[in-house]
């Protein structure tokens, strides 16, 4: 039988899910959650195959235990989700985006200052967002061709990141402009010639699942709060292929276990 929450109860079981497992984040991973994270030597190498991939990300330093360790960890298969009177998501995205980096685990776009999303009286700012290929979450099973992720952080440093997920179909045309003028180099940034709007990203719809999870990327860092819209849109296979080359292949960490953890729908 399907349960269903109203909106009081449905507030405080995410303050509860999500806030008894936040820590803030510091900026080099919230805002870069791509990149490599500084070691004593240097960078810690990671990737998605062989001795540095997912597997083993736990391993390559003290400060990616949380891979291996964490039980609040990203991404999920959204299912069995509780009925819940959801809050709704005021989003304000009023500036463009500026630049583009190639860091060599996605594509990842920055944004200028003064964009926003408001959940439950709780302003986050949009700093970036950057592409996974196939999708990092399924949903009831069902992997998709791509996903965006939206790097959110309040001012005290917590995370929410918004999911927007891609079927094969038609040229996204917000990925198009992106892709034109994304760098071919490795490591290379540029700057955006003509402004991209984040909202074009967006879906219609703003019904969306719910749960706390992490980072995606090491160091794992839980405490995150996930918002993957239910509606998908749609891109095509040559900009599907054109991230796959970017990355060298897929960019997607496998499933992680539920464990506890409720969603909300």
């Amino acid at each position: 039988m399907t349960r269903w929450l109203p909106y009081a109860a449905a507030v405080a079981l995410i303050v509860v899910a999500i806030g008894h497992h936040r820590r803030s984040v510091p900026a080099a991973d919230a805002f870069s959650a791509q990149a490599p994270a500084p070691a004593a030597g240097g960078h810690v190498h990671w990737g998605y195959a062989g001795a540095e991939g997912p597997e083993h990300w736990g391993e390559l330093a003290p400060e990616f235990s949380t891979c291996a360790q964490g039980h609040y960890q990203t991404p999920i298969d959204i299912r069995d989700a509780v009925d819940a009177e959801l809050p709704p998501l005021a989003i304000d995205y009023r500036t463009r985006a500026v630049g583009i980096v190639d860091n060599g685990h996605s594509i990842q776009v920055n944004v200028a200052p003064g964009s926003t999303l408001t959940l439950n009286g709780r302003v986050y700012e949009l700093k970036q967002f950057h592409f996974h290929t196939p999708s990092e979450n399924d949903v009831n099973e069902e992997s998709f061709a791509m996903e965006a992720h939206l790097v959110h952080a309040d001012r005290d440093g917590r995370l929410l990141v918004l999911a927007v997920l891609y079927r094969l179909g038609a040229e996204d045309p917000a990925i198009a402009k992106i892709w034109k003028e994304s760098p071919e180099t490795e490591g290379a940034r540029v700057s955006l010639p003509y402004p991209v709007d984040p909202n074009e990203l967006l879906p219609e719809s703003r019904d969306y699942y719910a749960f706390s999870g992490s980072l995606t990327t090491p160091p794992c860092t839980e405490g995150v709060t996930w918002i993957v819209l239910k509606a998908p849109r749609t891109v095509s296979g040559g900009e599907v292929a054109y991230l796959e080359h970017a990355v060298h292949g897929h960019n997607n960490r496998p499933l992680q276990p539920l464990h506890a953890r409720a969603i909300l729908r």
